[in-house]
Order: structure tokens, then C-alpha cells, then sequence
């Protein structure tokens, strides 16, 4: 039966989301069961194009990013693929009739990462929608399930939630990026002689993105709530650790959280759930 064949896929998507993080497998875990499935797979859809720009450099990359974009559609169009990342893809897309301009945007992200090294104000902002942005607005679609007018209101506080993370991940990696990829995404930044006043600057710009984020966050629905709230506490921390480093510091190590931080996250979070408090 092909259902078989279906959920072989979406567990495809899980596993990938849960080997590349453990923290965002965490807080999806958080969310309704009926929401779980279909967040697994835009994250496991996302991973692995992601993946091809950052880690295939002995491979022809442009060729394989090409013919995923190509696959992608294919399987959206023919509601089938015998790649099971496509395939578990292409049924959450076809089933909250994600906006493809979406997808469009998030390739095109894709395809800047395998030529341009750094950004004018433009291009930052450019590959922050399609790299991040859009991603937040492909969940959104699932945890809105068909309701236009909500996901209308709720969309620039999605856009908000996922430039906060990517900027963080920016400066979490700002090592491997900087020093293995040869990539400056801040635009206007020296890292030869990164400052204490362009750190803060940046600072300042994701937590404006994190402040507008949370005003969307209180007003999902019930089902999603919860996962999306600790997802964000997760990167507000994780925010709030590098805001307190040197920029030295940052430019010389990738900065975590441990795991009895990440915890205590997770229970502080449960604890304001449960006094309806988020």
C-alpha cells in the first residue's frame, strides 16, 4: 500500500530533523501531535539543501542544488517522489496549498550561498527572507491549517521569528562561516577588526526581531503555541549567552548551549504553558 510508502518518508524527515538538531527536533516534539509531521517535513526538506551548499565541496554543487529544485517541483506536481525527503515534502505542500513563491524564494537563498561571500543591505536582506523567513512562513501555513485572515496577521511576526534565528545562527557560526566558507552575510562588517560597536549593532537588529516575534507567538493557535515558544526560548538564550561575549570570543569558537541548559528551557517553558502564562 502506498501509505506505507508515505509514512517510510515522513520518518525519513524526522530522523534527518532529529540527526542535524537535536533542538529543533526537540521543540517540534512540543507542538500537537497532528502539527509534528508536516514541521518534520519542511525541516527535512530545508536540511538537506541546505546541506548540499554547505557540505557537498567535493561534489558539483550547482548541478545537485539545480536537479533538487527541478525534483522538488516534479514531486509537488506529480504528488509523488521516490526521494523521501520530496516525497514527504510535496505532501505537506500540497496539502496546506503552501504558496510556491515560497519555495521560489528559499532556492534562490540556496543558490546565492554557492557564489556571493558577503552582502550589501539589499542581498542580507534578500537571503534572510528566502534562507529563514520563508520557512517560518511554510509552518505557518500548517499551524493556520487554511485560515487566511490568521496566517495574514500572523505572517509579519513569522517573518520576524525566523530572521531572529538566522541571525543568531550568523553569529553562532560566525567561525566556520567566516574562516571555512569565506562568507561575511553582515553587511558593512570588518571581522578582521570586528567591534564591540558593530556586535551590538547587529545585537540591536535581532533583538528588534525577537520583540516583534513574540507579539506573533501569543496569538497562534493552541496546537502550535507551546513548540513555537520554545523554539524561541531556546534562541533567545542561546541570543542572550552571545550578547555577553567579546567579539573575539565569537569569531574563535561556535557558541552552544549545554544540554542541562536546553532543560531547564524546556521545563521553565512547560511550567508557563501550564499556568497559561505564554
Amino acid at each position: 500500500m502506498v501509505e506505507i510508502f508515505h509514512t517510510a518518508s515522513e520518518d525519513c524527515s524526522r530522523v534527518v530533523t532529529k540527526n542535524y538538531s537535536t533542538s529543533f527536533s526537540s521543540a517540534i516534539r512540543m507542538l500537537h501531535r497532528d502539527l509534528r509531521t508536516p514541521v518534520f517535513n519542511i525541516y527535512g526538506f530545508v536540511r538537506f539543501a541546505d546541506e548540499i551548499v554547505d557540505s557537498f565541496h567535493d561534489h558539483d554543487k550547482i548541478s545537485l542544488l539545480q536537479e533538487f529544485r527541478q525534483q522538488t517541483y516534479e514531486a509537488i506536481e506529480r504528488r509523488i517522489s521516490l526521494n523521501p525527503i520530496l516525497n514527504s515534502f510535496q505532501r505537506t505542500v500540497n496539502e496546506y496549498n503552501i504558496d510556491h513563491k515560497l519555495i521560489d524564494a528559499f532556492f534562490n537563498s540556496m543558490e546565492m550561498d554557492l557564489s556571493k561571500v558577503s552582502y550589501d543591505e539589499a542581498g542580507y536582506k534578500e537571503y534572510i527572507y528566502g534562507s529563514a523567513e520563508v520557512v517560518g512562513l511554510m509552518c505557518l501555513y500548517v499551524f493556520c491549517d487554511g485560515k487566511r485572515s490568521l496566517y495574514d496577521k500572523l505572517e509579519a511576526p513569522a517573518r520576524s521569528l525566523g530572521s531572529a534565528f538566522q541571525k543568531v545562527n550568523f553569529l553562532r557560526d560566525l567561525k566556520a562561516d567566516y574562516n571555512g566558507l569565506s562568507r561575511i552575510y553582515f553587511p558593512g562588517c570588518d571581522f578582521n577588526n570586528f567591534t564591540e560597536e558593530s556586535k551590538r549593532r547587529i545585537e540591536d537588529d535581532i533583538q528588534k526581531d525577537f520583540n516583534d516575534a513574540y507579539h506573533g507567538i501569543i496569538e497562534l493557535p493552541f496546537k502550535a503555541r507551546f513548540g513555537v515558544y520554545v523554539a524561541y526560548k531556546y534562541y533567545y538564550s542561546l541570543f542572550k549567552k552571545i550578547k555577553r561575549l567579546k567579539p573575539a570570543k565569537i569569531l574563535h569558537a561556535r557558541i552552544r548551549i549545554p544540554n542541562y541548559h536546553k532543560a531547564m528551557i524546556f521545563l521553565r517553558a512547560g511550567l508557563k504553558n501550564q499556568l497559561r502564562l505564554i
